[in-house]
């Protein structure tokens, strides 16, 4: 009879695993998986503990009741250097615990990501005596949905708790592993401050890491909505991401939860690298090593601020009342309500400064299931323009409104993928104040963002709609082919309160290392702060 798959992190089948069942009396039986991952077995009823082992994987005893309608899902994780911090956002002196697989003993660092990299502390070597006993172990089915409950296996003791206090500067601090044999992995922790401490509040996109993490076999771009009912042999031949010819995975009509309480492989940063070097990778260019770039480019500049993560926003942990401008970093993609409402209120109704440096903004709604989990709600859709979003221009105003009404554009996938400078179309405007650029001349050429090259118009940008306000500006456009071009705006609120839009994901990754971008973002923030 058919027992069960076996799959590894990513829900890929792994063959030749060799499993092992016995039951209450000590009998036992032996199997091996097949190429699909199925393990089959001709078992007596009852409950058996099931062993499993393969080289270059954990090992792990699993008991259960084999039911012929209902195949388990075995989950092995492979031998890797990994870790999160729990919880990933705290502010400044609240504790999290480090929590991190290793099959070797580890080093364990805490560094401040700014302009320069700043060492903290070290936190030691870490094993445990027994073979292998820093290695965890993953939970079985969807782990995706519950979390992977890290350390809650043999680390009973009061002695070797693994925690670490929040210094008083808030920040992006990451966390550096290092063992023996020279691997390496980093991981992000966010931490706002225990009080406001500066005019300007910076906003780490930790929705949108959570939503693009596929550790564990799913995210909001790899079976969105759930869990096939075998693992993946062959992505390009099976997964709904390249068998739709729109690329997409959102035409379902429900969609399951993703958890925060998951390693985060891809916003690992290389422990060398600079904050003027190269984004390398696929993911890292949207993401908090973009958002690093952000961070360091601030500071480079001297202006004091304040981070903080998107659940804390939602949570109420940062008082906007207490800040003059708030800033949104390179891809902000997924809200909840909530924050929108909070966001557009301090805007329309009091004196707020947004400051959106990203593309692709506030498009999908999400909602917060608990402090660990999520869904979002991407709705049933079949392409990412209004006609196949039901007329909408977004995901976020199929349920709400379009966030043109508060970010002043919306994205459309013209130019999607694509990298261009800016050309100047309002020269006169206090944003190019000292830039020397004149109508027609062009700028953002140079940029640290490697997966779309080409200039800070790119990746994902956005543009005005008809639901912008009416008073919006345009400033300049970016040169992507297919008139795909970011568009830079500006708007004042009747309360006072004012919104910059540079509309391209690419825009952060520029500030570093183009002259034109930093100016024109340091003239914005100069006259949201006066």
């Amino acid at each position: 009879m058919l027992i069960g798959y076996v799959s590894d992190e990513r829900f890929v089948a792994l063959g030749d695993v060799l499993v092992e069942f016995t039951n209450a009396v000590g009998e036992s039986w032996e199997a091996r998986s097949r190429a699909s991952g199925a393990i089959h077995a001709d078992l007596p009823p009852g409950e058996v503990l099931v062993t499993l082992a393969k080289p270059g994987f954990g090992s792990n005893c699993v008991r259960m009741t084999p039911q012929h309608a209902d195949p388990f899902q075995f989950r092995l994780l492979a031998d890797s250097l990994l870790g999160y911090a729990w919880p990933k956002c705290v502010r400044s002196g609240e504790v999290s615990e480090f929590r991190v697989h290793s099959v070797e003993e580890y080093k364990i660092e805490l560094w401040r990501y700014g302009w320069e990299k700043e060492f903290i502390r070290g936190l030691g070597w870490h094993d445990e005596h027994g073979p292998r006993a820093t290695m965890q172990i993953t939970p079985d089915g969807d782990y995706s949905q519950t979390g992977v409950a890290w350390n809650k296996i043999g680390y009973l003791s009061p002695h070797h708790l693994q925690r670490v206090a929040a210094p008083e500067r808030s920040g992006l601090y990451y966390f550096h592993t290092r063992t023996k044999s020279g691997a390496t992995f980093t991981f992000p922790w966010i931490v706002a401050p225990a009080k406001p401490t500066a005019s300007i509040a910076v906003l780490a996109s930790n929705i949108t890491w959570n939503a693009y993490n596929n550790f564990g076999g799913r995210s909001n771009y790899v079976h969105a909505d759930e869990f096939p009912a075998t693992p993946t042999i062959n992505a390009r031949q099976e997964l709904k991401r390249y068998q739709d010819v729109n690329h997409q995975t959102w035409g379902c009509d429900a969609y399951a939860p993703l958890s925060f309480e998951r390693p985060e492989p891809i916003n690992h940063i290389d422990p060398a690298t600079k904050v003027t070097d190269p984004i390398t990778g696929r993911a890292g260019n949207h993401i908090a090593p973009a958002e690093w770039r952000l961070m360091g480019w601030l500071e480079r500049e001297g202006f004091a601020y304040d981070l903080y993560s998107e659940t804390q926003l939602h949570a109420g942990v940062l008082d906007l009342s207490k800040y003059q401008v708030l800033i949104l970093g390179p891809h902000p993609e997924y809200w909840t309500k909530s924050m929108y409402d909070a966001v557009k209120t301090w805007v329309f109704a009091g004196k707020g400064r947004l400051v959106y440096l990203g593309g692709n903004g506030l498009n999908c709604d999400v909602e917060m299931l608990d402090g660990d989990r999520m869904i979002c709600q991407n709705t049933k859709i079949t392409s990412l323009v209004p006609a196949g979003m039901g007329g909408c221009e977004s995901r976020f105003a199929r349920r709400h409104e379009s966030e043109a009404n508060l970010l002043g554009v919306v994205f459309d996938p013209r130019g999607i993928m694509t990298a261009a400078p800016y050309r100047v179309i309002d020269s006169k405007h206090w944003v190019f104040a000292g830039t020397g650029l004149r109508v027609g001349d062009s700028f953002g050429e140079h940029s640290l963002h490697e997966r779309c090259p080409g200039g800070a118009s790119g990746h994902e940008t956005d543009k005005i709609s008809p639901s912008s306000p009416k008073n919006v500006h345009l400033l300049a456009k970016g040169l992507n082919p297919d008139n795909g071009g970011a568009e830079m705006i500006v708007f004042d609120t009747p309360s006072g309160g004012a919104v910059f839009s540079a509309g391209s994901i690419c825009w952060p990754s520029c500030l570093p290392v183009d002259a034109h971008v930093s100016r024109i973002t340091a003239n914005v923030l100069r006259k949201f702060l006066d």
